[in-house]
């Protein structure tokens, strides 16, 4: 059973219609300075216990504020100008640039922009497949982002879906098989760089040997490479395989708000100019072409990132990836250490565990959970202090809920039996 968070109708924020003298008495501004500071405080506790949702809130902005009074709108194609004045494409495409360079394709082979989330990078890369192969079936491994599934019933597409291993990598074994029931169709393929519950990266280079042994030619099918959270970080892992356009792929996307740490949900959608065309029109009230999913884009964002790039660079971003993945050993082993079922897949900074039987113990933490196991996903925010003290609190926590002969549940069919510590595995 799927347990869904409150009804916020219960606590939501009534609009009301500002009395007659409340502009002389500026008692309508003290009301709402008042709920704001309230809010803040709010922000302010739930940012110190945030563990389950992979966004990195360890950001300064403040620099940017002086651009908060303008409607920035990159309305159109990001590297056509439209008539409308108050952009920041030469923000934009710097920032693609940069993304160009770290999944080496040239300036004129790609295109891309920055999108409202990852989601919109996934819905606007399996479209690009579509419109290469209208007749294309989707291959998405079973624990693949919600999005990548919303896409193919928005999009009508037949979408196959591939078991997985333990590991939660898709199975090639499973996908060799679905590929060589339906040789007759072009291949549309997610790929996952870091998935959603598991933080597991699918073998890259394996799918594609796997592709390619069904006789699946590289006219013949497309690669979306979903890299929300991991996309970025894993060029800054030691030995790590890497997600480049000098393989056959289609297109990469990462989201903007999680490793790099924005303060609004954005990302960055790239693929091969050779396949933007079959979506682009001309659009005359822009004065640019329409290729992206959304019209309006939010002009904010590229500014940021923009800012966090220049920043942090490529050495910044290695020294935060290190710390991440150090400090998810250390949680990982304290978990093992205290009888804990946990799971750190190579590639990730994902810690997977059982998942609390308190709701209340969840929603405190911000866990993100499923079936029998919840994850903390480390961000470069994410420090030893807090993990300790969640550790303190999960272990004391534990030892009342499993009190009476109560036992943890078996973990060995989520995340393997060499890492469940139930009674039955330890």
């Amino acid at each position: 059973e799927i347990v869904l968070g409150r009804n916020v109708h219960t606590s939501c924020l009534e609009v009301t219609e500002p009395d007659a003298d409340d502009e002389s008495t500026g008692d309508k501004e003290a009301y709402m300075a008042s709920v704001l500071a309230r809010y803040r405080k709010s922000l302010i506790e739930r940012t110190q216990h945030h563990l389950g949702y992979p966004y990195n809130l360890d950001f300064d902005y403040g620099a940017l504020g002086q651009l908060q009074p303008f409607s920035i709108n990159n309305l159109g194609d990001p590297f056509i100008e439209s008539n409308y004045g108050v952009h920041s494409r030469q923000f934009e495409v710097g920032v693609l640039d940069w993304f160009a360079r770290l999944w080496e394709i040239e300036k004129d082979d790609y295109w891309g922009y920055i999108t409202n989330c990852g989601t919109e990078g996934n819905l606007h890369g399996i479209l690009v497949g579509r419109e290469v192969f209208p007749d294309g079936i989707l291959y998405a491994s079973k624990e693949s982002h919600y999005s990548v599934f919303k896409a193919a019933r928005m999009y009508r597409m037949e979408c196959l879906k591939v078991a997985t291993l333990v590991t939660g990598e898709i199975d090639c074994s499973d996908f060799e098989a679905k590929l060589l029931a339906n040789r007759d169709k072009p291949a549309i393929i997610n790929v996952n760089i870091g998935t959603t519950v598991k933080g597991a990266v699918d073998d890259l280079d394996l799918v594609i040997q796997t592709l390619e042994a069904c006789r699946f030619t590289h006219d013949r099918f497309y690669i979306h490479c979903d890299g929300a959270l991991f996309g970025l970080m894993m060029p800054f892992v030691k030995k790590a395989p890497k997600v480049t356009f000098k393989k056959p792929i289609g297109s990469v996307s990462v989201s903007g708000h999680k490793f790099v740490g924005c303060p609004m949900p954005c990302g960055v959608q790239i693929t091969r100019l050779r396949h933007i065309n079959a979506l682009s029109r001309d659009v005359e009230y822009l004065a640019s072409r329409d290729a992206t999913i959304m019209g309006s884009r939010n002009g904010h964002a590229p500014i940021f990132l923009w800012y966090t790039l220049n920043r942090k660079g490529y050495k910044g971003f290695r020294k935060e990836v290190q710390k991440c993945l150090r400090n998810a050993h250390y949680l990982n082993h304290r978990l093992r250490e205290a009888g804990i079922s946990a799971m750190l897949n190579e590639l990730s900074s994902t810690v997977v565990f059982e998942r609390p039987r308190d709701e209340e113990f969840v929603r405190r933490w911000q866990l993100a959970c499923e079936g029998s196991m919840a994850h903390v996903v480390v961000m470069p925010n994410v420090t030893v202090g807090k993990l300790d003290q969640f550790l303190d609190e999960l272990i004391e926590s534990r030892s009342v809920w499993y009190e009476d002969g109560v036992e943890p549940p078996c973990l060995a069919a989520d995340i393997g039996t060499e890492n469940c510590s139930c009674p039955l595995h330890k």
